[in-house]
């Protein structure tokens, strides 16, 4: 009776051991899912993230997520995936690459030319 008591407790030592181990996974996996759907925009709502929208379109990406999470797939690899399928207005930050650097140098160069022409009336003046 008492191996008997014993072994029980390991099976359920074990069991409640897995059942926390899979609460856990999936606690992260709700984070990562959350994390990357907060990057990407919902293409049918106004400017709202995946993550709060309940839009069809929404819905569909967080199952497209999900599963490429479940496929071990990293937040890089599934946001360009998305980037290739949909287009870069997906996502609420633009890439840094050739087609949008003007993007990413156009206010520092307009900061510089006003810089130049600020010092050039005050000189004048």
């Amino acid at each position: 009776m008492m191996k008997l008591n014993l072994i029980l407790n390991k099976l359920v030592f074990v069991f409640t051991f897995f059942f926390l181990l899979a609460i856990a996974f999936n606690s992260a996996k709700a984070n990562e899912l959350k994390k990357i759907t907060s990057k990407l925009r919902c293409m049918t709502c106004q400017n709202q993230t995946i993550y709060d929208s309940e839009a069809d379109f929404s819905i569909n990406i967080k199952k497209i997520v999900n599963q490429m999470l479940q496929n071990d797939l990293n937040e890089k690899e599934i946001i360009d995936f998305l980037i290739q399928r949909y287009g870069e207005y997906i996502v609420f930050e633009p890439q840094m690459n050739k087609k949008n650097i003007f993007l990413w140098c156009f206010p520092f160069v307009i900061m510089t030319f006003s810089i130049f022409f600020l010092v050039f009336r005050i000189k004048k003046n």
